[in-house]
């Protein structure tokens, strides 16, 4: 189940109004010309940013998202008939044999079920050509990131087209040891209408990620540090041997 966030259809349509200035994918965007990927597959591709900014560098994309909404969102974008859509998620995935598997922003961690984790690298391993390579990233626990989300830290009132002025902010509800639930909290000026969405992300340790990866057949070249939020992240790139 997509979160509300990315399912609901007007919260999907103010996405990307909402969470603009994607430093984090340029990083991606790297990895893929330095490992010469050709076809890549984006895991928990939302509204398609990653995935059309890659089309349009002449790459053979593949999208998967279990949001409809989010996907509807992608397909109308310029050069969204360049990707191929799919509405799902990595477990249930036809052959690929990409070059490169991507899991931008929150995707791995928003996978919290331990099953749903390990059938999700799997998956990702199975639409892998030989030599073919996963990337993710993931926040350092130890840095508690979430003590930053916060109303005070987080509102915000943007303009957007089509839908008006909107308020934002974001609020943690729980904390309960690798799992930290918040609320996101839209206001929309138009009519009065406040939608919230929960999320649940997992903070996991880079040890436990490692062996996760090698327990289905990763090797672990690399653990990265993240460009845009330094310290704060840990950037895997594992390959299928």
């Amino acid at each position: 189940m997509a979160d509300d966030c990315f399912a609901h259809p007007r919260l999907a349509a103010v996405y990307d109004p909402l969470h603009s200035g994607r430093a984090d994918l340029d990083a991606y965007l790297g990895m893929a010309e330095e490992f010469g990927a050709r076809r890549v597959l984006d895991i928990g591709c939302g509204t398609g940013v990653f995935a059309l900014l890659l089309a349009g560098r002449g790459i053979e994309v593949v999208g998967v998202d279990p949001a409809r909404a989010s996907l509807d969102v992608a397909r109308a974008k310029p050069g969204g008939e360049r990707v191929r859509w799919i509405h799902g998620d990595a477990t249930g995935l036809p052959p690929l044999r990409a070059d490169l598997a991507t899991m931008t922003g929150n995707v791995a961690q928003a996978v919290v079920d331990p099953h749903a984790w390990r059938e999700t690298l799997r998956g990702a391993r199975e639409a892998l050509r030989p030599g073919g390579r996963l990337v993710f990233e993931t926040r350092d626990p130890a840095r508690r990131g979430w003590a930053e989300w916060t109303r005070e830290q987080s509102y915000f009132v943007t303009e957007v087209p089509g839908a008006g002025t909107v308020e934002y902010w974001v609020e943690v509800t729980e904390v309960s040891g690798p799992l930290v639930t918040f609320r996101q909290s839209y206001a929309f000026a138009a009519d009065g209408q406040v939608l919230t969405s929960d999320s649940t992300l997992r903070f996991r340790e880079r040890a436990e990620v490692e062996r996760d990866l090698l327990a289905h057949g990763y090797v672990v070249e690399e653990v990265r540090d993240a460009p845009d939020r330094p310290g704060r992240e840990l950037v895997f790139v594992a390959r299928r041997p």
